[in-house]
């Protein structure tokens, strides 16, 4: 019984730990005609590595970003 109270402990720890170390991109924003912010949180630390990116828009996508952290 007690090995498999402890299997459960680790398996728990670690899916914590799996889900906790992604990333989402989140709200992006336009400022002006051709920027736009997205910014990124993650999951760690309740948001303690967030990032706001500014990117140009083209025809093709995003280009020229530029990150900056704890906006």
């Amino acid at each position: 019984m007690l090995r498999i109270f402890k299997l459960l402990i680790v398996t728990g720890l670690l899916a914590s730990v799996v889900t906790m170390t992604g990333c989402a991109y989140g709200v992006a924003t336009t400022v002006g005609k051709d920027y736009v912010v997205v910014l990124r949180n993650d999951h760690f630390l309740w948001g303690a590595l967030r990032k706001a990116f500014v990117c140009k828009v083209t025809t093709s996508g995003l280009s020229n970003c530029r990150d900056g952290e704890n906006p």
